[in-house]
């Protein structure tokens, strides 16, 4: 099931119907209210939120969501007429998983769709990854800092997991974006700059600096530490 939470009626009833088209639930809210009531009944395995909304905000319900435990990774698209790379910034760095601005193409966000959940429900990594106080393990979608726990928005967390389960090699932006976005990096987007921003900080600046940059081709977890 998915949630639409978007006040435009217009927009609301055009995406519903793009999804349906599709073979995909999913239900529309023009308010949070609704769409907080619908929670209590059934987690979404995703959620299209809208920034500008009656009664409250978008960002203020990203924020909300993200400190829920039910709904800490549930992922999340920012469907929105603001499209600066400021705003999407706020968005991306407050925990959505990704952004999509106003006027969009129906089959990219369909394709967007597609690619979170295909991934959210690919067979976990079973591995346990420990690297000076940083611990990760990918089954119970566990994330700790000197046993301290640590919350990651989803792709946040599948960054993270990537660069360690290929530790010692350089991903490249075209590798990252293909496999945590599933489409193609386009030379021009910063939404994967943002994300590896925000991981870091996270963190913290012990293990946020295990996340080397690597100038002109992309990330790396080291081997070295």
């Amino acid at each position: 099931m998915i949630y639409l939470l978007e006040d435009d009626a217009n927009i609301r009833k055009f995406v519903l119907y793009a999804l349906k088209s599709v073979n995909m639930e999913a239900k529309g809210f023009e308010l949070p209210s609704e769409f907080y009531k619908a929670l209590s009944h059934e987690i979404p395995s995703l959620l299209l939120l809208d920034i500008m909304l009656p009664e409250e905000d978008g960002l203020s319900i990203l924020k909300k969501l993200r400190a829920r435990d039910d709904t800490a990774n549930m992922p999340i698209i920012m469907l929105t007429a603001k499209g600066t790379e400021y705003d999407k910034v706020i968005g991306l760095d407050s925990g959505a998983d990704d952004y999509v601005a106003k006027p969009f193409g129906t089959m990219e966000l369909i394709s967007r769709i597609k690619a979170i959940l295909r991934r959210t429900n690919e067979p976990k990594d079973k591995s346990e990854y420990s690297i000076g106080s940083l611990y990760v393990c990918p089954t119970k979608h566990i994330v700790r800092v000197a046993n301290e726990d640590i919350s990651l928005s989803l792709k946040e967390y599948e960054l993270l997991c990537i660069m360690l389960k290929n530790r010692g090699m350089v991903l490249t932006r075209e590798q990252l974006f293909l496999q945590i976005w599933g489409y193609s990096f386009d030379g021009e987007n910063r939404t994967l700059d943002v994300h590896i921003r925000t991981l870091r900080s996270k963190l913290g600046p012990e293990c946020g600096n295990l996340i080397e940059t690597i100038r002109g081709v992309g990330y790396k977890i080291g081997d070295n530490r």
